[in-house]
């Protein structure tokens, strides 16, 4: 009995990842101004400690990671990026987004609270010029082990 418990509890708990990775497998979005931007959502204990300390984050099961990547034209691309998170309650909070360079490749990362299992809605801007696009998506998070 205690097996089909988990069983359910764990097929209950995916069925809001799977439905927020069925909007949008591919994790990218595309702007008419040939901006696209890659973005992922994570529970930073999923990184490893080597990975974290490189990117000058802190792993906790309770912190998420926004990463996102910029280009233009097919073309890796610099931009200022902004945005904010939102659990179920309804709090938002903004993000305090770092561009991170390395060896040519140009990211952008924030960390953020996951107090509880939960399905997160972030809204992100990138600006390249005058243009800005915005990004809008859900992401479940559950904090780590």
């Amino acid at each position: 009995m205690r097996r089909l418990t988990a069983l359910v509890c764990a097929l209950l708990l995916a069925v809001p990842a799977l439905a927020a990775e069925a909007a949008k497998p591919e994790r990218q979005e595309t702007f008419s101004d040939g901006v696209t931007v890659y973005y992922n959502a994570i529970t930073s204990s999923f990184l490893s400690p080597e990975m974290t300390t490189a990117a000058g984050l802190t792993r906790s099961k309770n912190l998420g990671v926004l990463n996102i990547a910029v280009f233009k034209d097919g073309k890796l691309a610099m931009a200022n990026v902004s945005g904010t998170v939102t659990n179920e309650d309804g709090r938002k909070d903004n993000l305090t987004i770092q561009q991170k360079t390395e060896q040519g490749a140009v990211t952008y990362l924030a960390q953020f609270t996951i107090d509880r299992p939960g399905t997160y809605t972030f809204d992100v801007n990138v600006a390249i010029g005058d243009k800005i696009n915005t990004l809008n998506f859900n992401q479940a998070l559950f904090p780590g082990e």
